[in-house]
């Protein structure tokens, strides 16, 4: 349990003066604690170095954090665990995506959950908080590259999938939109490589 309020602390001084991108303008530190949220209340999952590293997921990518640091402080496991769900910030963000897309299937279980605790919250932020500056159009395509990550690992956690589902759904109706199936992801501009 102590690793886990270590791992509080340590993100949230790391992601100190962050804050969402939506008009509340939230601390950064809310999304992280919320996925971790997301995978015990939702996904009953319980596992340590897997909240731990839900909790510091964004740490590498979006704060000065050295994997040397998440390793010494929380062990190889943890790291591991971050850096798979980390994605690299000196590549465009169309890139970004697409890598996204074509590595959730190599993603490890507790990598796994972390990416559906991600996504749901948020798709959530999306509904309930969105960003300022986004148009309309910015938003469906976030629902749908959500969607079109997750595709892939279905079968992770029901009820994770679940909660997911149910935002998507309603995200139609406030957006006005359709999903398009995974069986469309050519047709996207981040499309996995052939």
């Amino acid at each position: 349990m102590d690793e886990l309020f270590d791992a509080i602390i340590f993100a949230t001084k790391k992601h100190q003066g962050q804050v969402r991108k939506g008009a509340k303008h939230l601390p950064y530190i809310t999304h992280p604690l919320a996925v971790a949220q997301l995978i015990v209340g939702i996904g009953k999952v319980n596992d340590r170095d897997t909240l731990t590293a839900a909790i510091l997921h964004d740490t590498i990518e979006d704060t000065i954090t050295t994997p040397e640091e998440i390793s010494k402080l929380f062990g190889e496991e943890v790291l591991s665990i971050v850096l798979e769900v980390s994605d690299n910030k000196s590549l465009p963000r169309e890139v970004r995506k697409k890598l996204q897309v074509e590595h959730a299937p190599q993603l490890s279980y507790p990598a796994r959950l972390i990416k559906w605790g991600d996504k749901i919250d948020n798709c959530r932020d999306i509904l309930n908080d969105p960003p300022e500056d986004w148009s309309l159009k910015r938003l469906q395509n976030y629902i749908q590259w959500g969607f079109d990550v997750l595709a892939k690992i279905r079968g992770t956690n029901a009820p994770l999938e679940s909660t997911f589902d149910k935002l998507v759904r309603k995200a139609e109706k406030e957006l006005e939109f359709k999903i398009k199936e995974f069986g469309s992801i050519n047709e996207r501009p981040w499309a996995p490589e052939k």
